[in-house]
């Protein structure tokens, strides 16, 4: 099969690579259909994830037909439709019995395209198969159910329920990737008074205001402190949302957010942030961090079904999987193409079938 693999930073091949097959009697091959790129891969193209070894085929999300399962596997069978979400649980251990599959003791949590090969390739191994994959609705296509491998699961466990945000809440959200945009959409589900999205490029301010953002604000032109004040009556933000993962964006929502409000910290932080205690010990702010769990996705596939989430308009670009470097290209400069999400379809493998 042809696979995208990591030969370390900056080296990123579309070659060959030898199909994979059942390991353990809980495992699943799936035919990848979709697959889409997720900032985490940009990372590690960049060499910024020392625990992704060269050799590793990249990518933990995609759409796709289950085609051979082990022999303990009961709840898929070949020719299903799937979600392979961006975590895997075994299902058993403690964490996983708490529903905190990210910190998985039994061999899972966020393996894909990490400690085993992932999902950028015309097939993939699916370890615990039964606990992470999840079926497709026929009338669902596979760019939206794609958005709920990642971000959207991320976006409503990290950010929204986090965060704790209640109706008539003022929200929040630093950062308008896909994440922010996300937690946009995550943050309606709770009839938040207002949504405040901040972000230094305006055409993602445009994409929030689009997603359902009620106020953005660039702080480059607009102070986002006095604005965030001029609307809460100089108390600051209820729920403040991280979506970007520097130490600036964190420090920021700390300072918008009042006195007894939530910072629910999102973004993939790679350097110390400063937690300005002398500030915050009076104010009973809490903070919360946190690795996506997926326990969400059964729910957002639900609203999806119902009409209530819409993932569509994330993707922007749309590329056949052979041409995953372009893809890569195209993600990895989103100030010059626009681009939120991309995905790749995958027309072979099924074609003659």
């Amino acid at each position: 099969m042809k696979a995208l693999v990591y030969h370390g930073p900056d080296r990123l091949d579309w070659e060959e690579v030898p199909d994979p097959r059942i390991i353990d009697p809980t495992d699943a091959i799936v035919g990848v259909d979709s697959v889409t790129i997720c900032g985490t891969d940009l990372h590690i193209r960049k060499g910024d994830v020392p625990e992704v070894s060269a050799g590793r085929i990249l990518g933990h999300e995609a759409v796709g037909t289950v085609e051979a399962v082990g022999s303990a596997v009961s709840t898929v069978k070949p020719g299903d439709r799937v979600l392979v979400s961006c975590i895997t649980a075994c299902g058993r251990c403690r964490f996983c019995r708490e529903h905190r599959y990210g910190q998985c003791l039994g061999g899972g949590g966020w393996i894909l395209g990490h400690t085993i090969d992932g999902t950028q390739a015309e097939y993939v191994r699916v370890p615990f198969a039964d606990t992470s994959t999840y079926a497709v609705p026929d009338h669902l296509d596979d760019e939206a159910v794609l958005m709920l491998a990642d971000i959207m699961p991320t976006a409503y466990e990290v950010g929204a329920v986090n965060g704790r945000i209640r109706p008539g809440d003022t929200v929040v959200i630093v950062g308008a990737g896909p994440i922010g945009l996300a937690a946009v959409l995550s943050a309606k589900l709770y009839s938040p008074g207002r949504i405040v999205v901040i972000d230094i490029a305006d055409g993602r301010l445009d994409a929030a205001k689009q997603f359902g953002a009620d106020l953005v604000v660039n702080p480059d032109f607009q102070d986002p402190v006095e604005a965030v004040r001029a609307v809460t009556d100089g108390l600051g933000a209820d729920v403040t949302i991280e979506a970007v993962g520097t130490p600036a964006t964190f420090e920021l929502c700390t300072t918008l957010v009042r006195p007894g409000g939530h910072v629910a910290n999102v973004g993939v932080h790679g350097a110390p942030a400063t937690l300005h205690l002398e500030d915050l010990w009076i104010k009973d702010v809490t903070i919360t961090t946190g690795l996506v769990d997926t326990w969400s996705t059964p729910t957002l596939l639900d609203l999806m079904k119902s009409g209530q989430v819409d993932p569509r308009p994330f993707v922007t670009h749309r590329f056949a999987l052979d041409d995953v470097l372009d893809a890569y290209r195209v993600f990895g400069a989103p100030a010059d193409t626009g681009a939120l999400k991309v995905v790749m379809h995958n027309t072979r493998i099924h074609s003659t079938t």
